[in-house]
């Protein structure tokens, strides 16, 4: 009876190893170094552009394009949990990105959504340009964002209030893929 239950033990011991194995395998794969999206207006709305995740040795290189914004106004830019822009109001692209659930913050605090990018900076034009490294991102493993959606928000993110920083509606969206390296 005793090596009978030895042998259970053992045998649960290394089914569970294995599968640890096998979890850790399904995050590994080609090396994703830069991601881009390409943004698109929701209905009614002209927000559209670029933006483009670079990896980097201190993080993720964030640079972004958007046309289509209000004269010198501030717009919530978010990484979503869904990689689904096709409802007319991008409401397919659900919350924030956040897999390791911390509260909504902005995008230089510790504890943050991961999807947490701040604003976007429009001039008198309406043209918001952004560039700086996030040390929060990941192109590749568990938490790789390639394949989510980026959603250009309408108002202003307060970077405090729960759960998405009162940022109002979602003037643009697009999702991450992987960038071609020629461009």
């Amino acid at each position: 009876m005793k090596y009978t239950v030895l042998a259970l033990l053992s045998f649960l011991l290394l089914s569970a190893c294995m599968q640890e194995e096998i979890v850790e395998e399904i995050y590994e794969g080609p090396e994703t170094e830069k991601a881009v999206v390409v943004i698109h207006p929701t209905e009614g709305n002209e927000a559209s552009g670029v933006v483009t995740f670079t990896q980097q040795d201190d993080g993720v290189r964030v640079q972004a394009e958007i046309s289509g914004l209000g004269s010198e106004t501030l717009h919530g830019f978010h990484v979503h949990e869904y990689g689904d822009c096709r409802d007319s109001a991008a409401m397919s692209a659900g919350g924030h990105y956040n897999p390791t659930d911390m509260p909504h913050a902005g995008p230089t605090d510790e504890q943050r959504h991961m999807g947490d990018l701040g604003n976007l900076p429009a001039n008198e034009d309406g043209v918001a340009t952004l560039d700086y490294v996030d040390t929060h991102l990941k192109l590749n493993g568990k938490y790789s964002i390639v394949g989510y959606a980026v959603i250009v928000h309408e108002q202003r993110d307060d970077l405090q209030s729960q759960p998405v920083g009162d940022a109002g509606g979602r003037i643009g969206c697009g999702i991450i893929g992987v960038a071609n390296p020629d461009y």
